[in-house]
């Protein structure tokens, strides 16, 4: 089954209704959306200014990356909160690392590389952002061909590489999607080779996310009012 890219795939099955919108607040490191029934969704902007009404998301432009950033955020906030998850679950326990012997890591996720290190497990990154401690990136689609475990970065869902990298991976590869930005729809199963998806939900209402988010906060400003939450097939 070809799907399209999940943002074109999402707004295609449930449009967007502006009227259900009552805030979007957006920072230097993320934006947010928040719903009338209180549910808040979250996407990074990868270092960039966003500025989206409520009123352009009535004919939303697939192309425009500040479009796509927002539209991400609202599907996070319309489907994030549809099922209930195990609370306890974190990526790094939820899953036999060990047992893979290429991983690659698409996006550079500090805390999960440190727990990496500490267990000798070797790990292959690559990130668009990052210079340091990461392969130059015109080597990844070779490297995702070869590995057997992908972790992911939800941002690669707006940022129009998602299908690429995963399409690129080889049958027996195993993909984790990670990160505050992944939409936790079952859907993205659909898509090669997804086998975990670890996002975030947050309480509704809560003020003080969007308080960091316009202060220019990031992920370890607003993880102590996050949610954790996992959907492991």
């Amino acid at each position: 089954m070809n799907m399209e890219e999940p943002i074109k795939y999402y707004l295609k099955k449930y449009g967007v209704i502006t009227s259900n919108i009552t805030k979007i607040a957006t920072g230097y490191k993320y934006s947010l959306v928040m719903l009338k029934n209180g549910n808040i969704g979250v996407c990074a902007n990868l270092l960039r200014n966003i500025n989206v009404s409520i009123r352009d998301l009535i004919h939303p432009d697939l192309d425009n990356i500040e479009h796509r950033i927002i539209l991400n955020a609202y599907f996070n906030a319309l489907l994030n909160y549809s099922q209930n998850y195990d609370k306890k679950v974190d990526i790094y326990n939820g899953i036999n690392f060990g047992k893979y012997k290429n991983i690659v890591m698409i996006g550079l996720f500090k805390p999960l590389l440190k727990k990496f290190k500490n267990d000798n497990i070797n790990i292959s990154i690559f990130d668009m952002m990052k210079k340091d401690g990461v392969i130059h990136i015109s080597k990844e689609s070779e490297y995702v061909g070869q590995a057997d475990a992908i972790i992911l970065s939800g941002t690669t869902i707006f940022n129009k590489t998602f299908i690429n990298i995963t399409e690129n991976t080889n049958p027996d590869c195993e993909v984790f999607l990670l990160g505050p930005s992944v939409i936790m729809d079952q859907d993205m199963f659909k898509y090669r080779n997804i086998k975990g998806l670890f996002g975030s939900i947050f309480g509704k209402y809560d003020q003080r996310v969007i308080k960091v988010i316009e202060e220019n906060g990031g992920t370890p400003q607003f993880s102590p009012y996050a949610q954790k939450c996992a959907e492991i097939h």
